[in-house]
């Protein structure tokens, strides 16, 4: 239920996830005030009667709940921030002064602390640093003037005042520690967010190293195997297709695809397009990199064939993998993009563009390394462009025993 209602408070459909967790605070915070502000003037009509100092509190509750209606109905968060920050400075200023000084009072301005936080919370820093300066100066001017306010204190007791003071400190306390805690935590699920997002484009050891320095990262590895699989006549395939349809179906593809590479441990370097590509041996280098691709691909085959027809047609994958030497890095500022440079990369595209649907076909680097686990069968040469005749096998599937 309380969920659902801060959801809607002030909301606008453009708002984007930060927005909507400002608004959520300010509203969680401007309530909590106002409830603390009705409870106060219910205490001052008890200990004074009516009068100017528990007219205050009142006043407090009806601007900031003023200002939390208007932020609603304009979906503007900020009429219900200032209202907040001015009134939590000033009106407890008024009170303390009311009621005769700092002791006479409980020290009443130890809510006005959360004028500035608040501020440092919502706003710039430039705009924090002047709510907090007249936050000080309310504060000087009440040490300066505590002796003229206490001539003119009300009657209050020694109990009066204890009660006053904790009630106070303890309150405010508890609101900037409820308050603080829920910013830190919005904060530790936006950076947990941010690092899955980070780890979905980037592999695991490169982001951290991308978040620990700003230099530039690039490495060789001398031994690598790059697995390219795209889908075979996709023009005509999705000819018939709505766009949110083309989508979905790709999204279910490419989606299976990414549960098998998790399973066999590899990195999926990129998608473009209806192009899928895969490494082993990169960014973590490992000796059986050959190994594993060759079996993850047949698993892809697998996977791919699993899934079912639309519109009575299938998807179908050609799969082509080489191996060798690579340069690989990360590229780009604001959008970052790990990728891999040199002939192995671009025989592995020509293996899966010289390909057969639903077939692995490697290349003579990579049969050399997996031809001891997985039965393969020689194609022939090959005509690969910029290459010449290649000499190429089509995985059949591992080796029995």
């Amino acid at each position: 239920m309380l969920a659902a209602v801060t959801a809607r408070f002030a909301s606008d459909p453009t708002d984007t996830s930060e927005i909507t967790s400002e608004k959520t605070a300010i509203l969680l915070l401007a309530s909590s005030t106002c409830v603390a502000g009705s409870f106060w003037v219910a205490l001052y009509l008890v200990v004074f009667g009516w009068g100017l100092t528990a007219a205050l509190p009142l006043s407090f509750v009806i601007i900031v709940g003023t200002s939390l209606i208007v932020a609603h109905v304009t979906t503007n968060h900020y009429y219900a921030v200032y209202g907040q920050i001015i009134c939590i400075i000033y009106v407890t200023a008024f009170i303390q002064w009311s009621i005769g000084g700092v002791f006479d009072s409980g020290f009443v301005m130890a809510w006005a602390a959360t004028g500035p936080l608040t501020a440092l919370m919502f706003l710039s820093t430039r705009e924090s640093v002047f709510w907090f300066l007249t936050f000080l100066l309310n504060l000087v001017v009440t040490l300066a003037f505590s002796s003229t306010f206490a001539d003119r204190a009300l009657d209050v007791t020694d109990d009066t005042r204890l009660l006053f003071f904790a009630l106070n400190l303890g309150v405010s306390s508890l609101v900037v520690f409820v308050f603080a805690r829920y910013f830190v935590a919005a904060a530790l699920k936006e950076r947990s967010r941010a690092n899955r997002l980070l780890l979905n484009v980037l592999p695991r050891q490169i982001a951290e190293t991308l978040k620990a320095s700003d230099e530039t990262i690039a490495q060789q590895f001398d031994s690598v195997s790059v697995l390219f699989a795209d889908v075979v006549g996709s023009t005509p395939l999705f000819a018939d297709l709505e766009p949110t349809e083309v989508v979905d179906w790709l999204n279910e593809v490419f989606s299976a695809l990414d549960e098998v590479v998790e399973r066999h441990g590899l990195e999926k370097l990129r998608t473009m397009g209806d192009n899928y590509m895969v490494a082993a041996g990169v960014p973590v280098t490992r000796d059986d990199h050959a190994h594993a691709i060759t079996a993850c691909a047949l698993s892809m085959i697998e996977a791919t064939q699993r899934i079912p027809a639309r519109n009575g047609k299938r998807i179908g994958f050609r799969f082509g993998i080489n191996s060798g030497p690579v340069v690989a890095g990360v590229i780009g500022k604001s959008k970052f993009h790990y990728d891999m440079w040199g002939d192995t990369v671009n025989i592995a595209s020509r293996m899966e563009s010289h390909g057969e649907v639903d077939r692995l076909q490697v290349s003579n680097a990579t049969y050399e390394l997996i031809k001891d686990r997985f039965e393969c069968v020689p194609r022939g040469p090959v005509n690969v462009k910029g290459k010449g005749e290649m000499k190429t096998w089509f995985v059949s599937g591992p080796k029995s025993g």
